[in-house]
């Protein structure tokens, strides 16, 4: 079985329903979008792209997007997606890292290829729209082992390393996110700020609307033009970064109908998200997802199912709650860091070499390690405590920074280590509470208060805080 299957599934189940909604306000069947890709694998495979071949995809995110994608995996072919976030600079260590047979691309940068090395080194260039006539051939039989993509790492902790995903992982991924994704009435419109979750709700059968911003930059993306977009074609769900849901939120006014269901993850969903995404939509609608990109989900947590004492907990230092572990992980922890096994965890790297630090066999099992801190609480539900590797001054960072989010005047806070070792907690925020955040911060440990003008993100969400950038300005 491969990805193709549902959304077969669908074009069989209802050939009129709309499939994707572009940016631009085109719309495409679930029908057209099986005709569609039917012709692009056509074209593809006169090209000379058959099984196995790796073609590098460098197209916006939109409905020929996914034709192609559908395309490709009609005749067996693995799409190559390099990091959005790192721009040219990504496009060409995925080139150097997969060896793709083809690079598919818009004619300027077909053209720019052939300045760089490592794009010009690939065979095969393909335009987008590349199609052909004839008869519609059936897709390939494919065996769950068959890789699907090539994907890379947000790079946050040095450079991407490429990551395999088979057509059966990302079956797995989808059933795991199941109980979030399912549609919950004939009309569902979702908006979908992860592209590789479009690929899930088109097996649902779900519209879907793309994303109208630059995927690079998501927090420089305009809430009211989302917003606007969400009531134009009535979305009842989202599926977006945390930065955005913070700037949608920041919007006065009562959120769209008839949405009612708001997902969010990629990045830490804090308590102050969480609780201001309630008060606008029912809370149970209100749902943080925990998972990284070898293992997506690892446990969700909807606002309805925090309690007053988790909100407490959370203020005083506990970390932050992520929920309970979805029924198709395993997690264990060892040393305080999070492990996860599972059908959608990804088993190891493109480089086999970068497996060692990541993977680890208990019990003749292999297991991921996410290198997250984290516990598990006596009712089985998962506490997230920041990155094993974050910790300072004996304190881990969610234990501080989660904390530090709800004292006046924080927009946010991050921890770090001086190079003495001395907690540090840099707050952007109003300098005026600096006496109380240090009262507050010495209730917590022995942690020294720096302010600072802008605490640095990650370049992919906005969302993680960059402790590399953040430990060179402190």
């Amino acid at each position: 079985m491969t990805l193709l299957a549902p959304l077969f599934e669908q074009i069989a189940a209802a050939p009129d329903r709309c499939a994707l909604i572009g940016a631009d306000g085109g719309r495409i069947t679930f029908a057209a979008l099986g005709a569609l890709s039917a012709a692009r694998a056509r074209g593809f495979r006169r090209a000379g792209i058959d099984a196995g071949a790796r073609v590098l995809v460098a197209l916006p995110l939109g409905i020929e997007l996914y034709a192609a994608l559908a395309g490709l995996w009609r005749i067996g072919a693995v799409p190559v997606f390099p990091e959005p976030a790192l721009g040219l600079a990504g496009l060409r260590h995925a080139a150097r890292i997969a060896q793709p047979r083809a690079l598919l691309a818009g004619m300027a940068l077909r053209l720019l290829a052939r300045l760089l090395p490592e794009l010009r080194a690939i065979p095969l260039r393909l335009a987008p729209g590349l199609d052909m006539p004839g008869a519609d051939a059936p897709p390939l039989d494919l065996p769950d082992e068959h890789p699907a993509l090539i994907s890379f790492t947000s790079s946050s902790t040095g450079a991407p390393k490429g990551i395999v995903r088979s057509h059966g992982l990302l079956l797995a991924q989808h059933a795991a996110l199941m109980p979030l994704l399912r549609p919950q009435g004939a009309e569902e419109v979702a908006l979908v700020g992860f592209p590789v979750l479009v690929l899930a709700h088109l097996g649902l059968g779900v519209t879907t609307l793309l994303p109208g911003w630059d995927l690079r930059r998501p927090a420089s993306a305009d809430p009211a033009r989302i917003l606007a977009a969400m009531a134009r074609e009535r979305v009842t769900r989202f599926l977006l970064p945390p930065v955005l849901c913070e700037r949608l939120d920041a919007q006065q006014g009562p959120l769209p109908a008839p949405l009612r269901q708001a997902v969010t993850g990629g990045g830490p969903v804090f308590p102050e998200l969480m609780r201001a995404l309630a008060a606008r939509l029912p809370p149970a609608g209100v749902i943080a997802v925990y998972g990284s990109t070898e293992a997506e989900p690892i446990a969700h947590l909807a606002a309805d199912e925090i309690k007053a004492e988790d909100w407490q907990a959370m203020a005083a230092g506990a970390g932050l709650l992520a929920g309970r572990p979805v029924p198709e992980i395993a997690l264990r922890i060892e040393a305080d860091e999070i492990l996860v096994s599972g059908a959608h965890v990804v088993r190891g790297y493109l480089d086999p070499a970068q497996d060692a630090d990541t993977k680890v066999t208990i019990d003749g099992r292999l297991w991921h390690r996410t290198g997250d801190a984290g516990r598990l609480d006596e009712t089985g539900r998962l506490w997230l405590l920041g990155r094993l590797a974050g910790r300072a001054g004996g304190l881990y960072p969610f234990c501080v920074e989660v904390a530090a989010r709800g004292w006046p005047g924080v927009r946010r806070a991050a921890l770090a280590a001086a190079r003495d070792g001395r907690a540090v907690l840099a707050i952007e925020g109003e300098t005026r509470h600096l006496d109380a955040w240090r009262q507050a911060a010495a209730a917590l440990g022995a942690i020294e208060v720096k302010v600072l003008a802008r605490i640095p993100l990650d370049a992919r969400h906005g969302s993680k805080v960059d402790y590399g950038a953040l430990a060179r300005m402190i």
